[in-house]
């Protein structure tokens, strides 16, 4: 029976353990169930239960204290992953195998984690191990994106995670819910993006002289590899959700093996009517 994942990715502020907290809430409704492991050693509050946390294996302020070390905080969670790497046993042996094995990786928002550093890369090689079908799901916080300048940045990230990790990724601009009706429609042009329009429509910063050269040839990189699609997550919009959910199911391959449930509204909306037929049953 294969298993499923996905790897929760992006930029610190991102949304990424908001995003966790969304979709458990949603597949409870669906009646699924999924669950989530926080990868991130310097995570501080998150509002569902883990099934795993890396910080029972070690934590960044165990890490930044000790004084044979003396890593900040960006040395000390690079320190704590790869230190994470050389104990893949530990996680393997939280996660078991139980039946229709749907995992949400809560990662942390370094971003070299994804671009030139193994560690994610490994840890990745080691999920289809163990027979994992994985998805990267890379957010970006759309406050962020409603500028050219800005929304080419994200872009960028996007890319070299899913050129460094190798696995089909779901890109999401997340925190919908927190835009303006104008701003809504002014970052509709980002989510299906033509580059060269975007450079187009961009600051006088990145068309100068200065600039312009080295702008196009990234945009023209992101056109080239024409793999950078963004879906919008509204948290307040049920069907928004459940679009992302869609593209992450068809990616992995996801419910192709599994015997058909319905939701639970249908399931009590089904119980409680045998209830009354099987009252009215005994009344008679």
């Amino acid at each position: 029976m294969p298993r499923y994942a996905q790897l929760v990715m992006g930029p610190a502020g991102s949304g990424k353990s908001t995003y966790c907290s969304i979709m458990v809430q949603h597949c409870e409704t669906l009646n699924r169930s999924v669950q989530v492991v926080n990868l991130d050693p310097a995570a501080e509050h998150f509002d569902y239960d883990v099934m795993a946390d890396i910080r029972e294996l070690i934590e960044v302020d165990d890490v930044m204290e000790d004084d044979s070390l003396r890593f900040g905080p960006n040395g000390g969670l690079v320190f704590c992953m790869e230190y994470f790497a050389n104990n893949f046993d530990w996680l393997e042996e939280c996660l078991g195998h139980v039946e229709d094995d749907y995992i949400l990786f809560d990662c942390p928002g370094q971003i070299e984690l994804y671009t030139h550093l193994p560690v994610m890369k490994h840890f990745v090689d080691k999920l289809q191990q163990w027979e994992f079908h994985v998805c990267g799901v890379f957010l970006v916080d759309s406050q962020f994106m409603v500028e050219s300048f800005k929304f080419i940045s994200g872009a960028m990230a996007a890319l070299s995670a899913m050129v460094s990790l190798e696995i089909s990724q779901i890109n999401v601009m997340s925190k919908m819910d927190l835009l303006s009706k104008k701003a809504k429609s002014e970052i509709e042009k980002y989510l299906d993006p033509d580059m060269y329009s975007a450079l187009d429509d961009s600051t006088d910063l990145l068309k100068s002289r200065q600039f312009k050269k080295l702008t196009k040839a990234i945009c023209g990189l992101i056109d080239d590899y024409s793999i950078v699609r963004f879906l919008p997550l509204d948290r307040s919009d049920e069907e928004s959700i459940n679009i992302v959910l869609q593209h992450i199911d068809f990616a992995i391959q996801y419910g192709e093996d599994l015997e058909f449930k319905e939701p639970k509204e249908k399931e009590e909306e089904k119980s409680s009517a045998f209830d009354e037929f099987f009252q009215d049953g005994v009344d008679e």
